[in-house]
């Protein structure tokens, strides 16, 4: 049985860890789209020794937890003197894990965009960045705009981790609440919903979004 009381006896700390988690969020998936759109450049870039910084930095990344990542910026950095808020450190660990992901779904999108359309662009006179700038980026970024939605809402979500390190987000609260109330069930399922207000818009917008883009297309 759903306890409302709980949820209107802690709203404040709801409010707080929810507000906490929309700014977290919102700092990654910027620093993530910038990132990975930077490393996928890299890894399809002719110069090699970008390819070789792209595609290890994709794999390393991938390929371990995202809890170590965050512990190497909230454990690793004090041990050689850089001390961080664990806000940031989580933070800053979402956006390092997001953007190896959004990294692969971007390099994917711009090699589905036809040769051509480089090979035109420097034709015309443009350089190799501003080809990829003002080209093939725009056209790579409508065709994987699914798998990016996939990987911002996966990135709130995953915002959680920062409720281990003391990040003050929406489920460092709800820890708090259920060690206060006992009430383990409600307290939550709370906290689900607050996440369910996050996710289900933006999958609900980037949808449309979908959607005109391609009539527009």
């Amino acid at each position: 049985m759903i306890e409302f009381s709980i949820l209107a006896d802690n709203i404040d700390a709801y409010l707080k860890g929810f507000l906490n988690t929309v700014y977290a969020s919102v700092l990654a998936l910027i620093g993530s789209f910038l990132l990975g759109t930077l490393l996928a450049v890299f890894r399809i870039t002719p110069v090699k020794p970008l390819q070789w910084i792209g595609t290890a930095y994709v794999e390393f990344i991938r390929n371990i937890p995202l809890l170590l990542v965050v512990f190497l910026f909230f454990l690793g950095l004090p041990s050689v003197g850089v001390v961080l808020d664990p806000f940031v450190c989580g933070t800053l660990g979402l956006t390092v894990y997001t953007g190896a992901f959004i990294a692969e779904a971007i390099r994917a999108g711009i090699l589905s965009v036809p040769r051509g359309q480089m090979e035109a662009a420097r034709s015309s006179g443009l350089s190799y960045a501003q080809a990829m700038l003002h080209v093939i980026l725009p056209q790579a970024v409508k065709i994987v705009i699914p798998p990016l939605t996939n990987q911002f809402i996966n990135l709130i979500k995953n915002s959680s981790i920062l409720s281990v390190i003391s990040g003050f987000d929406l489920m460092f609260y709800a820890d708090r609440i259920n060690s206060d109330t006992l009430n383990t069930f409600s307290t939550y399922i709370f906290a689900a919903l607050f996440y369910l207000v996050l996710t289900l818009p933006l999958s609900y917008a980037t949808g449309r979004l979908e959607r005109r883009l391609a009539r527009n297309y």
